[in-house]
């Protein structure tokens, strides 16, 4: 069976079509926006809604629903900026089901409403499972007490790195942005170090390499 990829209850069908302009209306971006819409997505369709009339389970604050889109592609690439221009016109958790040709690839991004403002949601950075045949085998939806913890249970897949034992979903996505952080820092560095000319730089430059891999190591490190 295909990791994140899921079988979806027929009373969750909703299937409807979402107009380009809908999105717009709601999150307003820019011409260089609406033209990667119209170059990269073919179409946009609400496949499925999860929610306590649809699935029988609970909602927590945090989700209320969750929902399912399906992204027809025109091309092999989708920016990231067309994600989140629908989550920022939905504040709802979306999980987003990119097909082009015969393949598909399930995307999200770890999305919650804010500490600050509960009536603005903030959208975390997007992973993706890698690109498989459309016709692969689902499995059924994990199984969870309310729709917070099946949010959590559909998202975990989709992330690099295994939880720690006990690592709620808030603090994964942290260690995850540490890791990100830490991963870019490094980049950096061993490119400058690739152009120093300097025996001594050289030497500074690969100390703070090795501090950063012992970090690195650290926080992935499933323990």
């Amino acid at each position: 069976m295909s990791v994140a990829l899921f079988t979806y209850p027929p009373n969750a069908l909703f299937g409807r079509i979402i107009p380009k302009s809908k999105i717009y209306e709601h999150a307003a971006p820019n011409a260089a926006l609406k033209a990667l819409f119209v170059l990269q997505v073919e179409q946009m369709v609400w496949q499925y809604k999860l929610a306590t009339e649809t699935i029988n389970l609970p909602t927590v604050a945090a989700v209320p629903e969750i929902q399912i889109f399906n992204i027809s592609l025109k091309t092999p690439e989708l920016d990231e900026a067309v994600l989140r221009c629908i989550d920022q016109a939905i504040p709802l958790p979306i999980f987003f089901q990119l097909t082009y040709g015969e393949k598909i690839q399930i995307k999200a991004a770890y999305k919650r409403p804010s500490e600050t403002d509960s009536s603005r949601w903030v959208t975390d950075c997007y992973f993706a499972t890698e690109w498989q045949a459309i016709d692969s085998e689902r499995q059924p939806l994990p199984l969870a007490l309310d729709l917070g913890a099946l949010y959590e249970l559909m998202l975990r897949p989709l992330l690099p790195i295994p939880p720690r034992a006990g690592e709620t979903i808030k603090l994964h996505m942290e260690r995850l942005t540490q890791i990100r952080v830490k991963q870019s820092e490094y980049r950096k560095i061993a490119a400058s170090l690739h152009k120093e000319r300097q025996f001594n730089r050289k030497v500074a430059l690969n100390s703070q390499l090795k501090t950063l891999q012992i970090a690195l190591d650290k926080l992935q490190h499933s323990e």
